[in-house]
């Protein structure tokens, strides 16, 4: 199983980017995908997840009411929708999957994308 996490890149504070993460390989059944973000120095943290099957939707405080987490089921594909960026939104970001229905901890997951790296400038 192999997740792509593309997307990223350099946007001033307050525009939107939009991740990706599609996933190939043998066919696993999904319960969460998440996506979480490092930023220089500091620890992984949690983001964002969504029940593969119901749409259900997870966000950390930091980030509420900014991104929005989506799946395309047909295509295999998770987004992240970022808007009003912020330069502390500054880290590489990374896709996931949970086996499970925790999935604040990065320990929940077992499958991780390599990260996609984004940069806001004030």
């Amino acid at each position: 199983v192999q997740l792509q996490a593309y997307g990223g890149g350099p946007v001033q504070a307050g525009g939107s980017l939009r991740l990706s993460c599609a996933s190939s390989g043998r066919t696993f059944s999904k319960n969460y995908m998440g996506w979480f973000r490092q930023a220089p120095g500091k620890d992984r943290e949690f983001v964002a997840a969504i029940s593969w099957l119901g749409g259900t939707t997870i966000y950390a405080d930091s980030v509420k009411g900014r991104f929005t987490i989506s799946r395309d089921a047909a295509k295999s594909t998770l987004y992240l929708q970022m808007n009003s960026l912020k330069p502390e939104d500054t880290a590489v970001y990374y896709c996931a999957h949970s086996p499970s229905v925790r999935v604040r901890s990065s320990s929940d997951y077992n499958y991780w994308g390599q990260g996609t790296l984004v940069t806001v400038s004030s």
